[in-house]
């Protein structure tokens, strides 16, 4: 009986150290993705400053929202 709990102690011990490292992998891998550098670009009409991925490209263009982009085109702004 002895030996029995023994080894439910050390098997219940590896699945929470496995378990463990599993978590903390998955966090490091989580953290790398979501650090990732990226471009900044400039708004044509306001001039903020916003990651490319959050822009609006349009005729070799960048914009920050929908309506600086028709502002600056209906305009004929052409700064």
């Amino acid at each position: 009986m002895k030996y029995l709990l023994l080894l439910a102690g050390v098997l219940l011990c590896y699945f929470l150290v496995r378990a463990s490292l599993r978590r903390k992998r998955e966090e490091r891998s989580r953290q790398a993705s979501v650090t990732a550098p990226e471009d900044m670009v400039r708004c044509a009409q306001c001039g903020i400053h916003l990651p490319r991925g959050e822009s609006l490209m349009v005729r070799g263009e960048t914009f920050c929202c929908a309506e600086h982009e028709q502002r600056r085109h209906t305009n004929g702004d052409g700064r």
